[in-house]
């Protein structure tokens, strides 16, 4: 169901006109807005990022590792679904993924800013894409799994859209996410990239649980590679003149495989079941159970 972010009617509709209070989403740049007031800045990112991952992401051993392991979790927790929602698709990269292995699911995709969303429907022209605040997601048990992938991180409210995912679920639906774990590899970085937080031992899975989720998995990764991450990490505390944002994304080719296969590999023992302990990120599957 559809929710009316005026009056808060849920409503069956293939369209966005509130049958109570005729309330429709502005039109911005050719995509529905739902909190237009944050289409162009706000939102604890920087817009003018899109263009340089657009053209950084795809080759970035993280980047691909991430996606395979995102694939595999979906496959292996959700392999049949209808219906996909990703919070905060960035510029499509992860829904691309997705949508070569579920031709048949209807994709959608939202992001606070409107920068963001033409590279998203170039890479997916079959998904739906539209501007949104995840705090005020206008959907309720309308999909199968929610993604939202190095998203959470970003907003102060984060048990508030973890509620809001929960609304957008259907019965039983999965959400799968990924953040940034361990407050003591704070860095430039997460500066630089407007985190709020990066999440500590069972903080995550702890505001999960309170917000009517059950736990299906929670793994650590980026683990084989956490010693070079934390050298990089010590070496660059604070943004200042000497900073680079990008150097991460422009690796030697060689290096930049030889750490896209050590990521491989920890999939690998995710998959034969092994939880790792640490690593730069986490991901999470939690399934709606209330």
């Amino acid at each position: 169901m559809r929710v009316c972010l005026r009056c808060e009617h849920a409503f069956v509709s293939g369209e966005w006109q509130c049958p109570v209070c005729g309330f429709v989403p502005e039109r911005l740049e050719g995509f529905d807005a739902h909190a237009p007031e944050l289409a162009h800045e706000g939102g604890g990112f920087k817009a003018d990022y899109f263009a340089e991952l657009a053209a950084l992401e795809a080759a970035n051993f993280w980047f691909k590792a991430r996606n395979s392991l995102i694939s595999w979790a979906l496959r292996r927790y959700r392999s049949a679904m209808g219906s996909f929602l990703e919070v905060g698709c960035g510029t499509g990269f992860v829904l691309s993924g997705i949508a070569t292995e579920h031709e048949r699911a209807a994709l959608f995709g939202s992001e606070i800013f409107i920068a963001g969303l033409p590279y998203a429907a170039a890479r997916v022209p079959t998904a739906r894409f539209m501007q949104m605040d995840a705090r005020r997601i206008p959907f309720r048990e309308e999909f199968d799994v929610v993604g939202a992938f190095d998203v959470l991180e970003h907003i102060e409210e984060d048990e508030q859209v973890m509620a809001q995912l929960h609304q957008a679920l259907r019965s039983n639906g999965v959400l799968l996410a990924t953040v940034p774990q361990h407050p003591w590899l704070w860095s430039a970085a997460d500066d630089y990239a407007c985190h709020v937080r990066r999440y500590g031992s069972g903080e995550i899975e702890d505001k999960l649980i309170r917000n009517g989720f059950r736990i299906e998995r929670s793994t650590s990764f980026v683990s084989l590679l956490l010693p070079a991450m934390l050298l990089s990490r010590l070496q660059n505390k604070k943004v200042d003149e000497s900073y680079d944002p990008l150097a991460e994304l422009r690796l030697p080719g060689a290096l930049n495989s030889l750490f896209y296969g050590l990521m491989r590999i920890e999939q690998w023992l995710i998959q034969l079941g092994i939880n790792l302990p640490v690593g730069g990120s986490r991901l999470i599957v939690a399934r709606k159970v209330a």
